[in-house]
């Protein structure tokens, strides 16, 4: 797919020597052994987005021979105050992929930034350089600018906060790029449809991360249609998610907007408002304005493959919302805090499907914040309770019990005022990383192309629309309309800034 223009910006640039290279075509086992790609056959990759999680994923990505990142993204330069599940994971995953255990060790708190991803990965493709240097990594701050300057990439990969996956997706595919995105697809209904269509306009490339293929699915698939819990009546999904901290309204002080930090930039198409580092970070999916919630967070990871797997390919038509609520005290009077900026510390959301082609109308729950469903009488009989994460399945006859990342799941059928259980054997995935490699090299859809994600990216942003309406709400999805409460339809969109409109 690259260019000679590609192999000059790898090769010729990333080289001290490339004044004096020749080009000599030879064989391509000369080149290299076993599992070696010519730089004409590679993706050139824009990664855009370098903290902790784009950090995390790049040391991951950068080893896999089928790519080769050629700039790197973000609105921060670079600082430590990032956010993270230890103090060293993204320290020590660029220490192992360097192969250089003392990478970092200056640093003080958690590293990131576009100049940390640039020194990553010109550090990485240095070593493999006689001279042990590289510096065919551009940085950016601007997305849009690298989209314009960096003719060559074939793919760009967002790692941003939710708020920024549409509008970036866009451009990219209108750039004609190959998009590789974290979930979810966008963070509001009219952007994450626009970025659908815009998919199957351009017919480029394109891979939600949170596609996996499960074994144990195909397993729950098969249960159910054998009838072994009768007729499928809920599905329940629950997380112990959030991770971060969940605040009840909007900071009201001003710190200053940190050095080398583009604070405007990070906005995107969001409204002004002054910058707060509660907003930022991994902080941000707590909120409505930058962030989808843990439904949004965690829900894609099981929803996502379940929704393929049994084929479920329309979104739900309703869902009702339940949220924490909390009061303030005002001259020693409790008054109710009204919350319509971030969402709850947990909540519980019933979405209603209708029939599918091989399922009958069904109810799905989604809990988090520590709710999920009362033990079932199957499980506590025999000592055992729901783990803080999973899925169950009910049927008329019986139930699944699986796990939250693909554990072995459990069938339990009522059988004569008794209960018989039987399991499967675990199975490990494949790399997802080569399923949208390859597609995006051989420009095909990979399974978890965006213009598979409709379903349940809809329903996943309906649960926030509930929450925020304090109703149930009614949902046409062929009209992108919730049809009862006429009012809960600007949840659906979002006020633009100027310039960034979609």
């Amino acid at each position: 797919m690259a260019t000679s223009k590609k192999i000059n910006r790898r090769d010729f640039l990333g080289s001290a020597a490339a004044a004096s290279f020749a080009i000599t075509v030879v064989p391509r086992q000369v080149l290299g052994g076993s599992g070696y790609v010519p730089p004409s056959d590679k993706i050139t990759l824009g990664y855009i987005g370098c903290g902790t999680q784009g950090l995390r994923e790049m040391t991951a990505l950068i080893s896999n021979p089928a790519l080769q990142i050629v700039a790197v993204c973000d609105p921060n330069k670079f600082s430590t105050n990032y956010i993270d599940w230890s103090l060293n994971d993204v320290r020590n995953s660029i220490r192992s992929a360097l192969g250089d255990n003392s990478w970092g060790e200056s640093i003080k708190g958690i590293p990131g930034g576009r100049d940390i991803g640039q020194e990553f990965v010109q550090k990485y493709y240095g070593k493999s350089k006689d001279s042990g240097t590289y510096k065919g990594c551009a940085s950016y701050e601007d997305f849009r600018e690298l989209l314009e300057k960096e003719k060559d990439v074939n793919a760009i990969k967002i790692m941003t906060p939710d708020h920024l996956h549409g509008t970036v997706a866009i451009a990219s595919m209108n750039k004609g790029k190959h998009v590789v995105t974290h979930k979810p697809i966008a963070n509001r209904m009219y952007e994450a449809k626009l970025t659908i269509e815009t998919a199957k306009k351009t017919g480029l490339s394109t891979h939600l991360l949170a596609w996996s293929k499960r074994s144990d699915y195909d397993v729950i698939k098969k249960w159910i249609n054998d009838g072994s819990i009768g007729k499928l009546k809920e599905i329940h999904n629950w997380s112990n998610r959030p991770m971060w901290p969940q605040w009840q309204a909007n900071p009201t002080d001003t710190p200053p907007v940190p050095k080398d930090f583009n604070w405007d930039l990070w906005l995107g198409p969001v409204p002004d408002r002054p910058y707060h580092p509660n907003y930022t970070n991994a902080v941000f999916r707590g909120w409505y304005d930058f962030g989808a919630g843990s439904i949004a967070d965690m829900g894609h990871y099981s929803l996502f493959p379940l929704f393929l797997t049994l084929g479920i390919t329309s979104a739900a038509i309703s869902a009702e919302a339940y949220g924490t609520t909390t009061c303030a005290l005002q001259g020693n009077v409790a008054v109710g805090v009204k919350n319509d900026v971030a969402f709850p510390l947990s909540c519980i959301i019933r979405f209603k499907f209708q029939a599918q082609a091989e399922l009958p109308a069904f109810d799905l729950f989604w809990y988090d914040g520590g709710m999920k469903p009362i033990t079932p009488d199957e499980l506590s009989t025999s000592g055992k309770s729901l783990d803080r994460e999973g899925m169950m399945f009910v049927g008329d006859k019986g139930k699944i019990i699986a796990g939250f990342r693909g554990e072995n799941p459990v069938l339990y059928i009522e059988k004569n005022n008794g209960i018989s259980q039987k399991t499967t054997p675990e199975k490990s995935g494949e790399d997802t990383n080569n399923v949208w490699i390859n597609a995006f090299k051989n420009n095909t859809q990979s399974p978890g192309s965006f213009i598979y994600t409709g379903p349940v990216t809809e329903t996943i942003l309906l649960g926030a629309v509930a929450l925020r309406a304090g109703k149930k709400v009614e949902y046409d999805s062929a009209n992108m309309k919730i049809t009862n409460i006429p009012e809960a339809n600007k949840y659906l969109v979002r006020e633009y800034r100027k310039g960034w409109e979609l």
